[in-house]
Parts: C-alpha cells; sequence; structure tokens
C-alpha cells in the first residue's frame, strides 16, 4: 500500500519542494487585520515578511480543522493510500488534535503524530518520514520510528531583535528596550514542544559563537540524519554569517548546508533577522 506524508505549512518545504518530495503540506490560514491568507498558497515567506515589516499589528494563524483534515484523509482512503501525518506541536497549535478528531473516520490508514516541534525543527522529522518512506517501510512503522526520534531533535535559534516578542506579549515593553540597548541577541529552543528562552548575548558575533557553543552541548549533529539551517526576513545575509564564524563545525561533514526561510508560524513572533539549525543530536 501506498504511504502518503501529510504535513501542514508550520514545517516550512515550500509547495514546489514537497511536490518533489511526494510530500502534501496543509496551509495554515494566515490572517493581517481583515486579510486572510493561505500559508505557502496565496502568501509567500517574502510577501509575510514585507507584511510584517510594514504592519503595527501582529498577524493571527489559524489552525487547520478536523474538516480540512478530513478532506485529505478522505481523498487518500479513495485512493486506497494510508498516511501518516505529522502536525506541528500540540502544544503550540490545535492542529494535532484536528487532525486527531479526523482520524478517527479512518482508523488503521492514517496515523497521527506530534513531531513536538515546529518549523525547522518539524520539517527534518518530515524529511526522515521521507526517507523511511524510500527504505519500503509502512505508514505504522513510520510512525514508529518518528515517535522514537522526534525526542533527539534539537532546534536553536538566534533573534536579531525582541521587538516581535513584545508585540506579541511574550516580553514586556521594558525588557525589550533594555535588550534593543543592550544589543542583546537571545537565544531560543523548542523544548517539550514549547518555546524557551535558554541564553542571552552581546552582539551577533557573539550569539553566533553561544549558538555554536549550544549545538555541542546538545551532543552534537548526528550528519546521518536531516538537518537544516533556517533564516527569517528578506536576507540570508546573518546566516551565511553565522556560517562562516561556525565553519569548524560543519565543514568536515557536509558538503552543502540545506537552508530554508522560516515562514509566518514563528516568523511571527521571531521577527526578520533571525536565524536557527535543527538537528538531530548525536548523543
Amino acid at each position: 500500500m501506498n504511504v502518503r506524508i501529510i504535513t501542514d505549512s508550520a514545517c516550512d518545504i515550500p509547495q514546489e519542494e514537497a511536490e518533489a518530495l511526494g510530500v502534501q503540506v496543509l496551509p495554515i490560514t494566515v490572517l493581517f487585520g481583515g486579510e486572510e491568507y493561505l500559508d505557502g498558497v496565496t502568501l509567500t515567506n517574502e510577501q509575510f515578511f514585507e507584511k510584517l515589516v510594514e504592519s503595527d499589528a501582529l498577524p493571527h494563524t489559524c489552525q487547520i480543522t478536523p474538516f480540512q483534515y478530513g478532506e485529505a484523509f478522505r481523498d487518500l482512503a479513495e485512493a486506497g493510500e494510508e498516511a501518516v501525518c505529522i502536525t506541528l506541536s500540540g502544544r503550540l497549535s490545535g492542529c494535532w488534535n484536528s487532525a486527531c478528531m479526523a482520524a478517527e473516520d479512518h482508523a488503521g490508514r492514517v496515523t497521527v503524530v506530534d513531531s513536538e516541534n515546529v518549523s525547522i525543527g518539524q520539517r527534518i522529522l518530515v524529511l526522515l518520514a521521507v526517507r523511511l518512506r524510500e527504505q519500503g517501510l509502512s505508514a505504522a512503522q513510520i510512525a514508529a520510528a518518528l515517535e522514537a526520534q522526534k525526542k533527539r531533535v534539537r532546534v536553536l535559534a538566534l533573534l536579531d531583535t525582541l521587538e516581535y516578542l513584545k508585540k506579541g506579549g511574550r516580553i514586556s515593553p521594558a525588557v525589550a528596550f533594555a535588550g534593543g540597548v543592550l544589543s542583546i541577541k537571545p537565544v531560543i529552543s523548542i523544548q517539550k514542544g514549547e518555546v524557551a528562552l535558554i541564553g542571552k548575548a552581546r552582539g551577533s558575533k557573539n550569539g553566533n559563537n553561544l549558538l555554536t557553543q549550544f549545538v555541542q552541548q546538545c551532543g552534537g549533529i548526528d550528519y546521518t540524519m536531516p538537518c537544516a539551517l533556517g533564516y527569517s526576513g528578506l536576507s540570508d545575509a546573518l546566516l551565511q554569517k553565522y556560517v562562516r564564524d561556525s565553519e569548524a563545525l560543519y565543514k568536515d561533514h557536509v558538503q552543502e548546508l540545506p537552508v530554508c526561510c522560516i515562514g509566518s508560524t514563528i516568523g511571527t513572533y521571531a521577527g526578520p533577522g533571525a536565524i536557527g539549525v535543527a538537528f538531530f543530536s548525536a548523543e
């Protein structure tokens, strides 16, 4: 039986890449004021950040509904396929719950996996699912492997500004102001399915060094597994600087680093200029 891999657009896999991988990406709805967009379909990441910078208010995202998941599941059932559905963290969105509700009507054919992650962390779990499908595993076997391996996924990100965390109510205006004056670069991670602040640095170079230190503290990168680098905004210049600063971490292991643009789900609060790395820990 053919295995379909279904995920949501929080994984930051563009539709064109998803088609090449044989992955079905369901778009999350993004609301900018009174305007509604489908993430990655009617709103590109570049357009999102253009609107984010120009807008005084933060956008909102809407979870994929059980009905929308149900349509995708009915389609694969009619095609005689089975599926693994990988959602963004259930602690950050209701997508996982929606998918589970829809899957109840397709018992034995659809298995839902909570990635306990988002953006590039969710992305590398989807890429692992693609790899396992190519090895001939069934949907149940792929889901079991993802459940076992997702605890090894590490996501670390360095933010360029505290402004969007302030707008989103994640920090106070006073903290954001002080951070701006001192050129504080916060380092965040995804821990137990939620965003956590794990460090602060003065300036981008110290931030890059701290990011590399945290990668090493996580046990290093398992280069036999998928990994990804990500950036937010309209330019990857800060990410390229990080790659140069941390060359020793990567140069002997990979010929080309996989880079993608971070989208609306994390970009809303990270703002432009953030950089991140996602990997499976070596330990």
